[in-house]
């Protein structure tokens, strides 16, 4: 019986750096919280299964393990599956029947695809079995699209729609060859878990980590990349030496390297923290700050970007400080409590935090506005809009 909104996803890892894959996981959470019947299905991370009857008895969906469950905080109605990797395969490492072969040509069209209602995935190769499978398909695309797409596929009853995180990606997968009417783009989303207050954890975060006698807690939580601003901030926070900064994210190696980094330009008030885990350690520490850091830079990567920590950012309630990039613009006129200012300039970004600290003082019960503007974006409210899709 095909009952269930089955989601792929090629790699879960649960290590730091992995926006891409919380989203994957977040968007399988809230349609399960929408009471579909919703299995995550993804290859098996750990050692190469050497049991044949895993191989021949896939369709087992379970409860996510504990460490699943706090690493993305999701909730009980979500079932997860996990493809078993085959050792003798991997061992002889055969081009066509190799590992990901496998997933594609046996388990998703003999094991998943008989008991699925409908595929939502980022995964292409997925895309194509699943139409060939005369399943409807929605497909996620969140980087530009470069090469053509096959419009055996594209041009499919049952490839109902791709999303884009921006409207230029949404034009490169025209150019591609997606039919108009088959693409929209859509913001990310946040989950609902950044709505939850938690005081006491916040003003542990605060106690902590305020240090010297400064006043104020400026936080940035993301990936550690340049294009992110992040080496821009060690440089606003060089010039406001009486706030603290707190940096959360990015793999072990970027948080050395950015610690090095603050090292050699002399700046002592800003942590690199890594990443933060279970989320309710990152839900807290953004209700600690004063103010929330979003410095990405201009650039072809500000052209695609559409990150979660804005929309977490917003839910937690506190004032942010945001560059005006291209796809974040719409955001300006709304009645969230935000400042703007241009990217790529650090006294700019410096002068609109001193602004934001005198004009929107921190609430410990956070700001109602940005908490009202917020509800719109949560991924149960995202996947809504995309399950209508299904319906045409």
């Amino acid at each position: 019986m095909k009952q269930y909104y089955t989601f792929y996803s090629h790699q879960i890892s649960m290590k730091p750096d992995s926006a891409h894959e919380i989203h994957d996981v977040m968007c399988a959470n809230a349609t399960a919280n929408l009471d579909h019947p919703t299995i995550l299905v993804y290859p098996e991370n750990q050692k190469l299964s050497p049991n044949f009857f895993h191989w021949i008895d896939t369709f087992k969906p379970q409860e996510p393990q504990k460490e699943f469950s706090d690493f993305y905080n999701t909730q009980n109605k979500l079932k997860t599956i996990q493809l078993p990797r085959n050792s003798l395969i991997e061992k002889f490492n055969i081009k066509r029947i190799n590992s990901s072969a496998f997933i594609y040509k046996y388990y998703l069209p003999f094991h998943i695809f008989p008991r699925t209602k409908a595929v939502h995935t980022r995964d292409w190769n997925c895309v194509k079995v699943a139409v060939k499978c005369k399943i409807p398909v929605i497909y996620e695309r969140h980087y530009f699209q470069e090469k053509p797409l096959e419009s055996a596929i594209t041009e499919s009853p049952y490839f109902k729609i791709v999303i884009a995180q921006s409207p230029l990606i949404q034009k490169s997968l025209i150019d591609a060859g997606v039919p108009p009417h088959k693409t929209t783009w859509m913001h990310n989303a946040f989950s609902p878990v950044f709505l939850e207050r938690h005081p006491e954890e916040a003003l542990n975060w605060r106690n902590e980590l305020i240090k010297n006698g400064r006043e104020y807690l400026v936080v940035y939580s993301g990936a550690l990349y340049k294009f992110k601003g992040v080496d821009m901030l060690v440089d606003v926070a060089k010039q406001l030496p009486h706030i603290q900064f707190a940096v959360t994210g990015g793999t072990n190696e970027q948080v050395q390297t950015y610690r090095q980094l603050a090292k050699d330009k002399q700046v002592e008030n800003i942590d690199f923290l890594g990443w933060l885990s279970p989320q309710s350690k990152l839900v807290s520490i953004l209700q600690a700050a004063d103010i929330l850091a979003h410095p990405h830079c201009s650039g072809k990567s500000a052209d695609f970007t559409n990150p979660l920590k804005f929309f977490q950012y917003i839910a937690s309630g506190t004032p942010m400080v945001i560059t005006e990039i291209e796809p974040l613009k719409a955001f300006q006129g709304s009645s969230m409590i935000a400042s703007w200012c241009q990217p790529d300039d650090p006294y700019a970004f410096a002068q609109s935090i001193l602004y934001t600290l005198e004009k929107y003082p921190r609430k410990e019960i956070g700001y109602q506005k940005n908490f009202e503007y917020s509800r719109q974006f949560t991924y149960e409210k995202r996947m809504e809009k995309i399950l209508d899709y299904l319906e045409t």
